[in-house]
C-alpha cells in the first residue's frame, strides 16, 4: 500500500500548507491573463450566436438519466450552431466582476480558469478540417493549422482504447483542453494542482450533459499520447500541456446500428 500513499495524499485537502505560503498574488505580482493572446493577422472564424434552438432535450432529469459515454457516431456532421453551443456551455465568459475575475458557464476554483480549449475538427459543417482554438473572451474560433490525414493522427494520438478501438477518429470533433498551471499557481501555489483536476471535471461533465441535450454523444479520453497531442497543438509541455480529451459526434441510434 505504500506505493499509493503519495498519490492518495495528493487527493486530500491541504489548506494547512496553503496558509503557510505567501502566494504570488499576495506578493502583488499581476494576475496572468486567463485567455491566451494571438497574432494580429490570425485567421478568426465567427461562431453563430448561441440560442436554445439547437436543444432537443430540455428536461435535465432526462438528460442526466440518459447520459452515457458514447463511442459510436453517425456519419452526420455536427452543425456549426451545435459546436458553438457546446463551446459556450463548456468555457464561455458570461460576466466579469469589479476585480476582473471572469464568470463562465463552468465553475472554477477562485476564478483562475487554467484551461484553453483546442479542437481537432473532423466533421463539422462550415469548417475545414484542422486544429482550432476557442477564444472564450469573444466566442470565436482561432484557426491554427491543417493536419495531414487528421483522422489517422487522431487515431494515433488516442492510442489503444479498451472498449471500442479506433472510435475517436470517427467523431465530428475532438475537444482537447490544455492546462496553463500558473493561472492557478499564482493564487494557490503548490495547492493549485488538485483544484485544477477538480475544475476540468466540471468542464467535461458540462460537455457530456450538453451533448446529450442536442442528441450528440461524448466520450472522455483519458488515454492519449501526451507528447504527440502537445506537439500537434504547439504546446511546450511545461507551462502549457494537454490535460484531457473528449470525442463528440452525432449519435448512431439503435435502428441505424442494426442496419
Amino acid at each position: 500500500m505504500a506505493r499509493y500513499e503519495e498519490q492518495r495524499n495528493f487527493l486530500k485537502s491541504d489548506f494547512k500548507t496553503f496558509n503557510k505560503i505567501e502566494t504570488d498574488k499576495q506578493k502583488g505580482i499581476p494576475q496572468p491573463s486567463n485567455v491566451k493572446s494571438y497574432a494580429a493577422d490570425a485567421v478568426i472564424v465567427d461562431l453563430p450566436e448561441v440560442t436554445g434552438d439547437v436543444v432537443k432535450k430540455e428536461n435535465i432529469y432526462e438528460i442526466i438519466k440518459e447520459r452515457r459515454s458514447v463511442r459510436h457516431y453517425a456519419k452526420d456532421a455536427l452543425s456549426l450552431d451545435e459546436l458553438s453551443y457546446l463551446l459556450w456551455c463548456t468555457q464561455a465568459i458570461t460576466g466579469t466582476n469589479r476585480s476582473g475575475i471572469t464568470f463562465r458557464t463552468v465553475p472554477c476554483s477562485g476564478g483562475t480558469h487554467s484551461f484553453e480549449t483546442y479542437l481537432f475538427i473532423l466533421n463539422v459543417d462550415g469548417l475545414k478540417k484542422g486544429v482550432y482554438r476557442y477564444l472564450a473572451d469573444c466566442h470565436k474560433l482561432l484557426y491554427l493549422s491543417e493536419v495531414n490525414d487528421i483522422d489517422e493522427q487522431v487515431d494515433k494520438m488516442t492510442l489503444d482504447q479498451p472498449f471500442v478501438p479506433n472510435f475517436a477518429k470517427r467523431a465530428s470533433v475532438i475537444f482537447s483542453w490544455s492546462c496553463i498551471p500558473y493561472r492557478s499557481e499564482w493564487k494557490y501555489d503548490i495547492t493549485a494542482h488538485k483544484k485544477i483536476l477538480i475544475d476540468i471535471g466540471a468542464v467535461v461533465e458540462n460537455l457530456y450533459l450538453t451533448s446529450e441535450s442536442i442528441d450528440a454523444g461524448t466520450c472522455a479520453l483519458g488515454i492519449y499520447d501526451q507528447e504527440m497531442v502537445d506537439e500537434l497543438l504547439h504546446l511546450d509541455g511545461e507551462d502549457e500541456f494537454t490535460i484531457f480529451l473528449a470525442a463528440v459526434g452525432k449519435k448512431v441510434h439503435k435502428k441505424e446500428r442494426e442496419q
